[in-house]
């Protein structure tokens, strides 16, 4: 072998070694006192660029629920209000109610209107003030609102919380004229007469003349030529599944309060036939006939109505209250035709319609022998939202106007639902107080389904925050798994850099010995 004294390979080698294992023991060292595998990027370039994206995730998780976190504490709020205001408007409802019962006197439905007032205002200050850190929720304002919940981009839930205040809250009608004459119509004609469609195209509902209502998109079609008649339509738009998803239903009523009456005598050899209708038909259903000589009282009227009504099962009774022939349908309208018949010896026998039906203003008598009169019940449409309709085939804008139905100005045949709000609440009388029901109803469905809406919500962004903290979990456990030490491994490869380290110390020390070999050779 050859043997130098001016370079030690052999201890050079070893002290490259020694630097390289002091180099791999410090960076074990330093990986256990940090915890961390990856001290920089020289450790390992891709698993640093891995391990850093999988931590943005996960923070951008965390930051997600934290956001879920403050939405459904809004809305926890924004629910909780809209609950008081649902209540508030259970206790309007139950006075209206109160208020729509006849036993109540003036003062009585005074008192009520007070109460209700009081609620009303009471709600609208709900609706005004509720807010979030001064983000007002429930006014209208807290539409096309966006919870960020995700780490990337547009991923975001929705949010759109109504309007809840006193003059947002209400329903869309169309309804009928508060007032008989306008539903009302008589002619000295007979029944069948009065109401056809050549004459008078608002109370008949023409197949003949292809004719229908609409409203929004769906329509009714005549199938057969029919009297116009409130409660017909009413059941339609009730059973129509279309309607009803669209919260658009109707009411139907009819009530005819006569003339007051006066015993009507049948004059010498002159007879009397009172025929009286009910519905979508120009056929009598009750027919009564007084001969000469007789005396047509009205409890005796009232008694054979009723007598005939019941055995043929039909809807439509009669009442005697204050002196006056009252006649009441569930919204099905109400006829009455009556002939006088002349004998030899005219009895001068005269019949006053309007002692049998409201708004009837028509005589039958010797010589004007049959005359007809036609009371259309009151239909009322209501919705949770604007809707369109058109019954120009049964309600004119002219008299005689059929249903007489009423949109957003006034009369109209064809237009748009009119908004009737909380304010616009008056149960001083029996019909406006019927009529609140009907605002109130549709109220609570817009609270109540707001409430839904925002419950819903609030469950998905628990799910979502269910979730997120899971992903969470696995995601920093997949950083983990890349960025952190594993001790069990770590510590064995310390204590082997510790072992090569000795060694190499130990061999080092050898190695520094051998140019003292010279010296024996120099001896």
């Amino acid at each position: 072998m050859a043997v130098r004294i001016n370079f030690n390979e052999a201890s050079a080698k070893t002290h490259t070694a020694l630097i390289q294992n002091e180099r791999l023991m410090n960076k074990s060292l330093l990986r256990l006192s940090t915890g961390y595998r990856i001290l920089s990027a020289a450790d390992d370039s891709a698993g640093l660029f891995i391990a850093d994206m999988l931590g943005t995730v996960a923070k951008a998780l965390d930051q997600g629920n934290r956001n879920i976190q403050t939405g459904i504490s809004a809305l926890q709020i924004a629910e909780s209000a809209a609950g008081q205001i649902y209540t508030k408007l259970q206790e309007i409802y139950v006075r209206a109610q109160n208020a729509a019962n006849d036993i109540n006197d003036p003062n009585a439905r005074q008192a009520l209107q007070a109460e209700i007032d009081n609620f009303i205002d009471a709600i609208q200050k709900i609706g005004t003030d509720t807010e979030y850190n001064g983000i007002k929720l429930l006014d209208g304002t807290f539409e096309g609102k966006y919870i960020h919940y995700g780490p990337r981009m547009n991923q975001v839930v929705n949010i759109s919380v109504g309007d809840l205040r006193a003059q947002s809250l209400g329903a869309y009608i169309v309804s009928g004229a508060d007032t008989t004459s306008e539903r009302a119509h008589s002619a000295l004609v007979s029944y069948s007469s009065l109401v056809d469609d050549s004459t008078n195209d608002a109370l008949m509902f023409s197949n003949t003349n292809s004719e229908s209502v609409k409203i929004g998109t769906e329509t009714l079609a005549a199938d057969s030529d029919m009297v116009t008649d409130a409660k017909y339509f009413a059941d339609w738009i009730n059973n129509n599944a279309t309607l009803q998803k669209a919260g658009i239903s109707a009411q139907a009523s009819n009530k005819s309060v006569a003339n007051p009456w006066s015993d009507i005598t049948v004059g010498d050899d002159d007879s009397v036939d009172i025929k009286f209708y009910v519905g979508t038909s120009t056929a009598p259903v009750i027919s009564i006939n007084y001969n000469s000589g007789e005396t047509i009282t009205l409890d005796e009227l009232v008694s054979a109505i009723n007598a005939q009504a019941q055995a043929k099962g039909v809807n439509l009774t009669a009442t005697a209250e204050n002196g006056r022939l009252v006649l009441q349908t569930n919204g099905e309208t109400i006829g009455v035709e009556v002939t006088v018949t002349a004998g030899a010896n005219s009895g001068n026998t005269s019949v006053d319609l309007g002692q049998f039906l409201e708004g009837a203003s028509i005589t039958a008598n010797d010589t004007n022998t049959t005359a007809s009169a036609i009371l259309v019940g009151k239909l009322t449409i209501v919705g949770l939202e604007s809707f369109s309709y058109d019954f120009r085939a049964v309600s004119a804008d002219t008299a005689p106007r059929g249903l007489a139905l009423r949109g957003e100005k006034g009369y109209q045949a064809l237009g748009d639902a009119a908004v009737k709000n909380l304010y616009q609440i008056d149960v001083t009388t029996k019909e406006d107080a019927e009529e609140a029901l009907m605002i109130v109803d549709i109220a609570l469905k817009k609270v109540d389904k707001t409430r839904a809406q925002i419950g819903a919500i609030m469950n998905n962004l628990q799910s979502i925050y269910d979730y997120q903290k899971t992903a969470y979990d696995n995601t920093k456990e997949a950083e983990s798994v890349i960025r952190n030490t594993d001790y069990a491994k770590e510590m064995a490869e310390f204590t082997s850099y510790q072992i090569r380290m000795q060694s190499t110390i130990a061999m080092l020390a050898q190695a520094n010995t051998l140019p003292q070999l010279v010296l024996q050779l120099m001896r």
